[in-house]
């Protein structure tokens, strides 16, 4: 049976780039998992990984022994991961309002949470095109100071790699940052 997610193969620059901020110890959430590309990587950085989206299937062929893949209904009527806690929640090209409120209460003390997903204009260009699944103008840096997060950086930007997308971007930490923030990831 066929994947739901049209795969793409290469970690996004800005995972990778915050990605090492995540702290030691504690299983990271990957939100809307896709075909596990970010999973992948955080597993390669040595940490436990609960991936989680309706469509599991490319995760658990990945048979990584970090990697936990959860197939989970993400916009049901109850949030599945209620009273879950992480060390850090990795989201990527996924946008579901009525629960985005829920991530900073799963972060744990100086956890981080890294978000990257379409902005209002990407219609310019293709999907998504519908304004309930695009941000608005610094809609994560507003939803990041309303929940007391620490900003480490952000972006509300057009790009062009890997095709023509608006997006905004968002490194942000329940707590202290504990460590230098990266320029840019080397590799």
């Amino acid at each position: 049976m066929p994947s739901a997610h049209d795969p793409i193969l290469s970690a996004s620059p800005w995972v990778r780039r915050f990605a090492p901020l995540a702290p030691k110890g504690g299983v990271i959430l990957d939100l809307a998992c896709g075909s596990g590309r970010h999973s992948e990587l955080i597993a390669s950085m040595g940490h436990e990984v609960l991936a989680v989206d309706q469509d599991v299937a490319a995760i658990q062929a990945l048979n990584n022994p970090l990697i936990t893949a959860q197939c989970l209904d993400l916009e049901g009527v109850e949030w599945p991961l209620a009273g879950s806690e992480f060390s850090a929640i990795v989201v990527t090209n996924y946008l579901y309002r009525p629960y985005l409120d829920e991530l900073p209460q799963m972060l744990q003390k100086d956890g981080v949470l890294i978000y990257e997903t379409f902005a209002l204009g990407n219609g310019d260009f293709g999907k998504p095109s519908n304004p309930n699944f695009l941000l608005n103008p610094g809609e994560l840096l507003t939803f990041a100071s309303r929940h007391g997060l620490k900003v480490v950086a952000f972006e509300d930007i057009y790009v062009d790699q890997p095709k023509p997308a608006m997006v905004q971007r968002l490194c942000a930490v329940k707590g202290e940052l504990k460590q230098r923030i990266p320029l840019q990831f080397q590799g």
